[in-house]
């Protein structure tokens, strides 16, 4: 069974019943059918689908925010504008795919020589719940425009975010099947990776599950792209402007209820104005109205799942039994729905959880740095590697930043966030590949050599 919960309220909305091994064969086969016609249609007709499908984003994205906000609770402007963002996906595509998968002619003496960049099959995409639509369209998008289809296994918590993806590309005009829901668990992963028909599996969310669809697309010589965990470095100098430092601090790590892999989680102050930064910062977060993801006021709002809080609240609650200091926060509310207070943390040890493992929830922690060596030190010294923030008006440490922290991305005087225009993924135990722009596109396609003699 696969439910959809509010996590506002705990109210059970809908129940849906999951796909039978039979269902799920069939779809596989649908898409593969879909697939041999689809990758031979223009790119010309794949960005109007795409345009058709950015209308309908932007047209009913108050419907569509309501949906995700309801199901994983994240505050209802923020929906609106996911929704927004996807269309933004849609339209560079439809705009720009066409040149970036065009063949690309290269001097390899005598004859003519090119690469050709074609279309692979069905893709499954694993996706998350805590930008349930984001996510999916920024794999969709791209995967759409280069000619493949799309298998889609959403997480539990979202079925129906899932189902108005799959309505929202059929109601755009793409050809039956190139893009399906299935509603499945975890467990149904394994047998759709060994399936021939499926090409290749991108996915983001969590170590463990990254590292389950490795493996076992490994064992069938699959493509895959991972986006994991991050743990963010948000490092702050003594050039900073601080007064916008602190107002994006506040901003980065209550990011999606703070659960967001590009959420800013470390906070790695210069010792000469970290008092400051820290009076400021502290009162930010503890002036945070949480409350009705559905009211407009509202700043923070539940976490996604009972599960989710109580593995925060254990996270914080034993890193402060071991000697981490308690500056705001550090409790879940006492009300219904899956609440937890903003809360920052500072002297965590290096053993405590809030110093060692991701806090997918609003929980700040906060680090004192000697100078720019030992900020660089601890923003590196992490399993994580998908973005970093940095706050210094000086060239020199601008410099150091982009060329030595251990990331993906790096952001300097600004926010870590996704943009279509910019390749988005991470290093270390943060996954491998790329998705959006360029770079995305290409992960799924035959890079073809061509040699005319």
């Amino acid at each position: 069974m696969i439910a959809s919960i509010n996590p506002a309220t705990g109210e059970t909305l809908r129940t849906f019943e999951a796909a039978t091994a039979a269902e799920i064969d069939a779809c596989v086969a649908r898409a593969d059918a879909a697939w041999h016609s689809y990758r031979r249609t223009s790119f010309a007709a794949r960005a109007g689908w795409l345009t058709a499908g950015a209308q309908i984003l932007e047209n009913e994205q108050d419907r569509l925010g309501r949906l995700m906000t309801l199901e994983m609770g994240k505050p209802i402007a923020a929906a609106r504008a996911e929704a927004a963002k996807c269309a933004l996906a849609c339209r560079y595509y439809a705009e720009h795919g066409e040149r970036l998968l065009a063949d690309e002619a290269v001097d390899a003496g005598p004859g003519r020589a090119f690469i050709r960049y074609q279309p692979i099959g069905a893709v499954l995409a694993v996706m998350p719940w805590n930008f349930p639509f984001w996510q999916v369209f920024r794999f969709a998008a791209p995967a759409l425009m280069a000619g493949n289809v799309g298998l889609l296994k959403h997480a539990s918590n979202v079925p129906q975010c899932a189902l108005a993806i799959e309505e929202i590309i059929r109601r755009a005009g793409f050809p039956a099947d190139v893009f399906q829901t299935l509603l499945i668990g975890a467990a149904a992963v394994e047998g759709i990776l060994n399936d021939r028909r499926v090409k290749a599996a991108t996915l983001t969310g969590s170590e463990p599950a990254g590292i389950a669809v490795a493996a076992q697309a490994g064992r069938q010589i699959k493509k895959t792209v991972l986006e994991l965990g991050g743990s963010d470095p948000f490092v702050v100098m003594p050039s900073a402007d601080l007064d916008r430092a602190v107002k994006t601090a506040v901003q980065a790590r209550i990011l999606n209820n703070g659960q967001s892999c590009i959420a800013a989680k470390r906070f790695i102050v210069d010792a000469r104005i970290a008092d400051e930064f820290e009076r400021r910062f502290v009162a930010g977060m503890a002036a945070l109205r949480i409350g009705d993801p559905m009211d407009e006021s509202t700043d923070v709002g539940p976490l996604a799942t009972p599960a989710i809080l109580e593995e925060l609240e254990s996270q914080v609650s034993r890193s402060v039994a071991m000697g981490a200091t308690l500056l705001t926060g550090g409790h879940r509310l006492p009300r219904p729905g899956n609440f937890y207070a903003p809360t920052v943390l500072a002297g965590v040890p290096e053993n405590a959880p809030a110093y060692r493992e991701e806090l997918f929830g609003p929980v700040a922690v906060m680090f004192r740095a000697r100078d720019i060596d030992d900020a660089i030190r601890l923003a590196n010294d992490t399993a994580f590697g998908l973005g970093a923030s940095a706050w210094t008006a000086d060239p020199a440490d601008q410099q150091r930043f982009i060329d030595e922290i251990e990331s993906g991305m790096v952001y300097v005087n600004a926010m870590v966030a996704s943009d279509p225009r910019l390749p988005f993924g991470g290093v270390k135990r943060s996954g491998y590949g790329r998705e959006l722009a360029a770079h995305g596109l290409r992960e799924f396609v035959n890079i073809k050599t061509v040699k005319v003699a």
